[in-house]
């Protein structure tokens, strides 16, 4: 039997793993190793090896008692991954793979394979590296960064996201956005999710507010995209959300400084002119409804409310007596009055607002066939929120009474309207006004808002 295993053995050579039989009892020796592990460990032959022994091969000593502990217990051991040193004293990293016979005659030894897994441990290594270096360099981004697959579970996430959903990460991986936000918000990102799954488009700096765990809202500014596999196939998304509710409430902030500033012109002229700011505040809620109507986000509401209360601001600078003229205006008187058009874009051209508030007001008077002024702009030079505000202010001047005539009364605007739908005014804007006169028992929507 001894003679079989050596000469199977003696063909080991050729075999890219090392090899070995190494008594323990009566005395600690190598009873065969083949060349392969030889050159592992830097011997110039199997025989100089021989000399060594096993334990001695171990770079740590904790690694050695290990080892034997193990084989001791459990009379085998598989891949048992260690340091060893070779002859010149370099570390290297291996795999052993043995098992612990005993003989007759009180004889005891170990044998086994072992690998060479240097060059797998320094990938092993490196991956690891790159690894932490990911995961540092995402867990330092002020913003939640997070990654679904397919299934919109989520898979990984950094450090902040974590830190606001107030859990630990294991706690968040393999849930969905379900699992913390309301029913509707979630579904909404889900959607979001599964937009980009299906058509590998992005998402970029969407706008949103989400309500956290505590019940309080933030604003956010959100990006997701896709991710690939080495094939091309996309197996999930990546997100990176960056809370903005500071900067929101500072330009919120901001932003309310501007309409009251405007809100005391427009008082202003309440004292001089009431009959214009009844008119502004009337048109603004025209307008506001046309906006609903065509399912417009509040901050777009917003400015086009606010640009329907100061479309006529600039009338502040016209004299009273033009202004209340009874009768009809000279052409100069006109050219005059058309002026405030200008006037108010030249006062509110310079302040930022989140919507185009001062372009909408200088084109409330411009009309889809080229025939409005100041500029004559026609078609889709002429923008959306102008549209709305001219057939607002058409809507709300002819039902008015005005000083130099009586009210000519909701039919005749809506005549008006019907007429000039299509080529002075929008055919979608005129489409929602009747819509919004029918859904209000053919009666003014705006009188007691």
């Amino acid at each position: 039997m001894k003679d079989t295993f050596y000469i199977n053995l003696s063909t080991a050579d050729h075999l890219g793993i090392g090899l070995f039989k190494y008594a323990l009892v009566p005395e600690e020796k190598f009873l065969f190793a083949n060349s392969t592990l030889a050159q592992m460990l830097a011997y110039f032959s199997k025989k100089e090896l021989k000399n060594d022994k096993f334990a001695d091969l171990f770079f740590a000593y904790k690694d050695k008692e290990e080892f034997l502990s193990i084989l001791k217990r459990d009379g085998s051991i598989k891949f048992f991954e260690t340091l060893f040193k070779d002859k010149t004293g370099k570390k290297l990293w291996v795999a052993i793979t043995a098992s612990r016979v005993a003989e007759e005659g009180n004889s005891e030894y170990v044998e086994g394979i072992i690998e060479n897994i240097s060059k797998h441990k320094e990938m092993e290594e490196k991956l690891a590296l790159e690894k932490d270096f990911l995961q540092s360099l995402l867990d330092n981004i002020p913003d939640a960064i997070y990654f679904k697959d397919r299934n919109n579970r989520i898979v990984k996430v950094n450090k902040f996201y974590a830190q606001g959903a107030g859990l630990d990460p294991d706690q968040i991986v393999g849930k969905t956005d379900f699992d913390f936000f309301p029913w509707d918000q979630a579904q909404k990102m889900v959607d979001d999710d599964n937009y980009v799954l299906n058509t590998g488009k992005p998402i970029i700096g969407k706008i949103e507010r989400t309500i956290l765990r505590n019940g309080t809202w933030n604003q956010v500014i959100t990006t997701k995209m896709p991710m690939y596999d080495r094939s091309g196939n996309i197996i999930g998304t990546m997100g990176v959300t960056r809370d903005m509710t500071a900067y929101a409430n500072l330009e919120r902030e901001r932003l309310e400084m501007l309409i009251n500033g405007l809100t005391v012109l427009a008082k202003a002229l309440e004292m001089r002119d009431p009959y214009t700011f009844t008119h502004n505040r009337n048109v603004a809620i025209i307008a506001e409804k046309i906006g609903r109507a065509l399912g417009w986000d509040e901050n777009r509401i917003l400015g086009i409310r606010l640009a329907g209360e100061l479309h006529d601001l600039g009338k502040i600078s016209i004299p009273l007596d033009i202004l209340n003229k009874p009768g009809k205006l000279s052409d100069l008187e006109y050219e005059l009055v058309k002026e405030h058009v200008s006037r108010c874009y030249d006062l509110i051209k310079d302040m930022k607002f989140p919507f185009s508030l001062a372009e909408t007001i200088y084109q409330h008077h411009e009309r889809i066939d080229g025939s409005g002024y100041p500029r004559g702009l026609s078609m889709d030079k002429v923008i959306l929120e102008a549209r709305i505000l001219a057939v607002s202010d058409v809507l709300e001047s002819m039902t008015s009474h005005r000083p130099y005539r009586e009210a000519l009364g909701l039919d005749k605007a809506l005549e008006e309207l019907k007429q000039g739908s299509g080529t002075k005014y929008d055919s979608k804007i005129v489409e929602a006004i009747f819509s919004l006169i029918d859904g209000n028992d053919k009666k003014p929507f705006w009188i007691n808002n």
